[in-house]
């Protein structure tokens, strides 16, 4: 045997065993706080480590001490027992960013969820007479007033409201969709495949770019079982393009008694021009224009939770009601909960901006936020050190969720660039690593060779404030 492999055994012999280790005081702190099941495991997980490492090296001197292998117990402990759903801080420029979980909610309708969560509820008990009650009719009053329409019901999310609508009407029946609105919605919902789960069949009229009034009347027949127009607001067609409006559309299928629902995607409830966003058409337009089913989502420019709404004529909401998916589609007592907070908002429109986050975000003036990140700049130069050059400048945010995907928001963030170009790409994303691995992780965009943090939606400035400060090194550590 060579004197290394001589070397390297001896220090393998001299590791601690995991009752020693389990002796000291930092085990004793991670069996307070994990249990000892979890403590063992872990220590053993870190001699297991150890013992791979030594016999890699080829040789060691020494051997790490019971208090060292104790300390990466604790610390494995630690990281194990950190959430998956953590909060982040959403400096993207995106406001429904959809991989971040859109809509942040109102403090009442927090309020409202964590009530539900703590004691039982009236969730399908009717106070009134002491017998069993339907769910959705704790929201539906708030909904047909909101929104003008007879009834209304809810699911969790809107593809269920189109999957349920779908299979409710037009099981074995053919829907008919003009080709320019067969929307793809992320990688797992397209209208095209949501029919045939539903069990519809797809009758596609018109061109990509241009359908008539006379394509959907020569598409009717009796086989049909709805008309669906879907609002496309995940993009736009531009150019030599016409498009059948839900008025004109209601009015060729009413002839030969055909419904038709419009499904609005992310919909609002209030006209977003009065907040200086771009027009939406909103739910009470379209239910007045005369579809007789509306869909929508409750976490996109809604600001909810994630939910599905189908408002509309009361016998076919009843239909939608019987069917037996409704309830594999229904929602929780806690979103549910949440939903009603957010929805009584919309009773006082004057002040939604100021309580509904969703809102406040879209609406925050480009001054206010260049301000803010003239504050904070320092900060972070300071944490980034000399390598990185800070600066506060102008940016551009974006709706996100499908959501009006041509308007930009005039918005402003700090910008952080390598002062050295060579290496600079790599810098950057160790950077946009680093503040990733915050405590509380921070998510910013990479763009023209800089980390770009756009402040639109950064309401805890001190809470950034002791990220930044709690960052260690500076550009060094990040190099």
């Amino acid at each position: 045997m060579s004197s290394r492999a001589m070397v390297r055994d001896a220090a393998l012999r001299r590791l601690p065993s995991v009752d020693e280790v389990l002796k000291t005081g930092t085990a004793a702190v991670a069996v307070d706080r994990f249990g000892r099941p979890a403590a063992v495991a872990a220590v053993r997980a870190a001699l297991d480590e150890t013992r791979t490492a030594l016999r890699a090296q080829g040789a060691a001197d020494t051997a790490p001490s019971a208090d060292t292998l104790a300390q990466a117990a604790l610390a494995r402990l630690v990281a194990d027992a950190t959430p998956a759903v953590r909060p982040v801080l959403n400096l993207t420029g995106v406001v429904l960013h959809t991989n971040l979980g859109r809509a942040v909610l109102a403090e009442t309708a927090v309020e409202a969820a964590v009530a539900a969560m703590r004691r039982t509820v009236a969730l399908e008990f009717d106070l009134s007479t002491g017998r069993r009650g339907e769910r959705d009719g704790l929201v539906r009053d708030l909904l047909c007033e909101l929104t003008g329409a007879e009834d209304a019901t809810l699911v969790n999310n809107n593809a269920a409201a189109v999957l349920l609508v779908l299979n409710t009407l037009a099981k074995d029946r053919e829907a008919i969709v003009s080709r320019g609105e067969l929307i793809e919605i992320g990688g797992a919902f397209r209208m095209p495949d949501i029919m045939a789960r539903a069990g519809t069949v797809l009758v596609e009229v018109g061109t990509t770019n241009r359908t008539h009034p006379g394509d959907y009347a020569e598409a009717l027949s009796e086989r049909t079982g709805l008309v669906l127009k879907v609002h496309t607001s995940n993009y736009r067609i531009e150019g030599f393009t016409a498009a059948v409006s839900a008025k004109e559309l209601v009015a060729i299928a009413r002839e030969r008694n055909v419904p038709v629902v419009d499904d609005l995607g992310s919909g609002t409830l209030v006209d977003l021009a009065r907040f200086g966003l771009a027009r939406e058409p909103t739910v009470a337009e379209a239910v007045a224009a005369g579809a007789d089913l509306v869909t929508f989502s409750g976490d996109k420019l809604l600001g909810g939770p994630q939910a599905g709404f189908v408002v509309g004529r009361k016998d076919l909401i009843q239909r939608i009601n019987r069917n037996p998916m409704k309830r594999a589609l229904r929602i929780d007592k806690i979103r549910l909960a949440a939903v009603e907070a957010t929805l009584r908002l919309y009773r006082d429109p004057d002040r939604l901006a100021d309580r509904l986050p969703t809102l406040r975000h879209l609406a925050r003036p480009q001054a206010e936020i260049l301000a803010q990140a003239r504050r904070i700049a320092p900060a972070l130069a300071a944490a980034l050190g000399d390598g990185f050059e800070v600066t506060a400048g102008d940016c551009a945010s974006q709706i996100g969720s499908g959501a009006l995907p041509q308007a930009t928001l005039a918005s402003a963030g700090l910008f952080a660039r390598p002062r050295d170009e060579r290496g600079a790409g790599r810098a950057v994303e160790s950077l946009a690593k680093a503040l990733r691995e915050q405590p509380v992780p921070v998510i910013g965009r990479i763009a023209d060779g800089a980390v770009v943090l756009d402040l639109r939606c950064l309401d805890d400035e001190s809470g950034f404030l002791q990220v930044l400060a709690s960052m260690p090194g500076g550009a060094d550590a990040l190099a």
